[in-house]
């Protein structure tokens, strides 16, 4: 969110976080708590900017907030919603104890996942890449139930493949190739054949330098991508 906070007749913002290029996640109810904030930013969409006006009682109510803002003020906020996740959910399935999780539906389990991974995503764009690597191991954590039958397993597959090639991926952005490594072969065990599963495994054994091992995957994921620009250059680099 960008905001900035105004009182009556006054140009200059009391507060403000526009002059951050890119402002960081805030939590509603832990990072944003007054109150008129809280209500006006819940009928926002995505993109949207708006002015709210609100009365004390909605902002900072009869103490004010010396020596920014006096007593009893009604103030203006100016807010534009850049993006937002929803992880209500997610972070009540967190709360819960680990014999509690066991009994919610299987659905529900990849939704919690599906989101956390979209917050790794999220703050991977950003490049801050450790708490993406949190939120993609949370993700992980919950998908190693056991499945009732092979459409169940199949679908823990899908989600546990797309959080272990994003952790790898992380890793190398981490420069924690070992890491990088174990979290690509995790992905090769479900599904051998993946181009960028073979294609992470590579890139991790060559900034290891064990040059025969990521010959060998790279030459895999070209098998399985023959046009593949980037494992293409990957090779190249190899053979320099």
């Amino acid at each position: 969110v960008k905001y900035s906070g105004y009182l009556e007749h006054r140009d200059e913002p009391f507060c403000t976080n526009c002059y951050s290029k890119s402002p960081g996640l805030m939590k509603l109810g832990k990072d944003i708590t007054l109150g008129g904030l809280e209500i006006g930013l819940l009928t926002m969409k995505k993109g949207e900017v708006a002015r709210f006006v609100f009365t004390p009682e909605y902002a900072y109510g009869r103490q004010g907030c010396p020596p920014l803002v006096p007593p009893n003020a009604t103030v203006m906020f100016e807010v534009e919603v850049l993006d937002f996740l929803d992880s209500d959910e997610s972070d009540t399935f967190f709360e819960l104890t680990a014999e509690q999780q066991d009994t919610f539906p299987l659905q529900k389990v990849l939704k919690v996942a599906d989101t956390e991974r979209e917050f790794g995503n999220y703050l991977y764009r950003k490049r801050h890449f450790e708490g993406a690597k949190d939120r993609y191991k949370r993700a992980f954590s919950i998908l190693g139930r056991s499945p009732s039958s092979e459409v169940e397993q199949r679908q823990i597959n899908a989600s546990k493949l797309l959080v272990l090639l994003n952790l790898s991926l992380t890793y190398l952005k981490l420069e924690r190739p070992a890491q990088a490594l174990a979290y690509g072969e995790k992905a090769l065990e479900i599904d051998q054949r993946n181009a960028k599963a073979l294609f992470r495994c590579g890139q991790a054994c060559l900034c290891m330098t064990e040059y025969e091992k990521a010959r060998d995957f790279l030459v895999r994921a070209q098998h399985m991508q023959p046009f593949n620009h980037d494992i293409n250059n990957e090779l190249k680099k190899l053979a320099r």
